[in-house]
């Protein structure tokens, strides 16, 4: 029995390891496309959803109108949720659209729902959050993939701030997220993973679908799987920037990682059997992101387990059916995609204080497991600092 169990564990380690390398190598062969700036200028909606966001959202809002896009061509809408009478009047006093919404039970999709459905006069949707800060050329970018006719992108959200050690790390899993699953999945020719924010949309495509919805969390999880039904395929756009905040603190990433493990599991039940038929129907964008990516256990909690695996091994290499140098072979190439993946502007003397960080955030995640009942039947709110 011990046998099987130990086959069991080695097959899922290989499948990590291979797919992570796999799609990590692609990345490498990701091609940036050559900008070309148009004269078709879209009418754009940035939408920013603002729960309780009072101490960032008057800064972000400001921010949002430093665009090299065309204003005549672009509104800014947050959508207050719960925000106080001081930080609407100050909103109020930009030139952005303020939409109050108000609900007994407060979730991201129904915020989004509720401007959707009010307005009907714009082609593009640009998603943020309230910490969000937009590269001053990014709705010009976007604009020229949508001429291309793309009607899905998915931005490159990138650290606002390296502020502690849990923020360089927070930063580096999405850089590596980055690199592997969207630059990766895109060289590969499938389709790119969308993250929740610094995304766009066609108005229409968003509407239709975001109406079908009523997800608490994980909300981009489901809709990505409906935009990739529809035949439409989602882009990454290496060079559409988005400043993101990384969380900086242990229970703030503690609320925030319980909040995306259990969406990640629901939907991977959710999606299981979709995600097979896709397989037979040869749609491997929807196999890749409903199966290939969500079987998978978070990524540091898979490297914190194949270590301690590896080093149980040489341990008791004489008591396994494996050759103890198979384990360490896998950690090795699971550890290499990372490398591969991780952008040269990390590797500083932060980046290895960082990492004596590492064990405390696999312990954390760990532990999280053990939470996760009922954190999708509820909106957990990640509060944000202003930088």
């Amino acid at each position: 029995m011990w046998v099987w169990i130990e086959l069991f564990i080695f097959f899922y380690f290989l499948f990590v390891a291979s797919y992570s390398l796999l799609f990590s190598v692609a990345g490498i062969f990701y091609q940036t496309r050559i900008f070309k700036a148009t004269s078709h200028h879209s009418k754009i909606a940035v939408l920013i959803p603002s729960y309780k966001e009072d101490s960032v959202i008057v800064g972000v809002a400001k921010q949002a109108l430093q665009q090299s896009y065309s204003k005549l061509n672009y509104d800014v809408i947050v959508i207050a949720d719960s925000l106080q009478t001081e930080t609407l009047k100050k909103l109020r006093e930009l030139d952005i659209v303020v939409h109050e919404v108000h609900f007994a039970k407060s979730t991201k999709v129904k915020s989004l729902q509720s401007v959707l459905n009010t307005y009907s006069t714009y082609d593009i949707a640009v998603i943020l959050d309230a910490d969000n800060v937009m590269d001053p050329a990014f709705l010009i970018k976007i604009n020229s993939y949508f001429n291309d006719g793309w009607k899905a992108i998915q931005g490159q959200r990138t650290a606002k701030n390296r502020n502690t050690s849990f923020a360089v790390l927070d930063g580096i899993s999405e850089a590596i997220a980055n690199h592997i699953n969207r630059q990766g999945s895109i060289a590969l020719g499938l389709s790119s993973p969308i993250i929740g924010s610094g995304m766009a949309f066609d108005y229409t495509l968003l509407k239709n679908t975001l109406n079908t919805i009523d997800s608490v969390g994980g909300f981009d999880k489901e809709l990505q799987l409906k935009i990739l039904e529809s035949g439409t395929k989602i882009y990454y756009a290496k060079d559409a920037i988005i400043l993101d905040e990384k969380v900086d603190n242990p229970e703030v990433f503690e609320n925030q990682r319980k909040r995306w493990m259990s969406s990640h599991y629901i939907y991977f039940k959710k999606f299981f059997t979709k995600g097979i038929i896709n397989l037979f129907k040869g749609n491997l964008s929807i196999f890749n992101i409903a199966i290939l990516y969500n079987i998978q256990l978070p990524r540091m909690m898979n490297l914190g387990l194949l270590t301690i695996v590896a080093t149980l091994a040489i341990l008791a290499r004489n008591f396994l059916a494996l050759p103890f140098w198979y384990w360490s072979l896998l950690l090795f190439v699971y550890a290499l995609s990372f490398i591969l993946a991780i952008p040269s502007s990390y590797f500083n003397k932060s980046f290895f204080i960082a990492l004596l960080t590492a064990p405390k955030v696999f312990i954390t995640i760990f532990a999280l497991h053990f939470k996760l009942k009922g954190a999708n039947k509820k909106f957990i709110h990640t509060p944000h600092k202003q930088y």
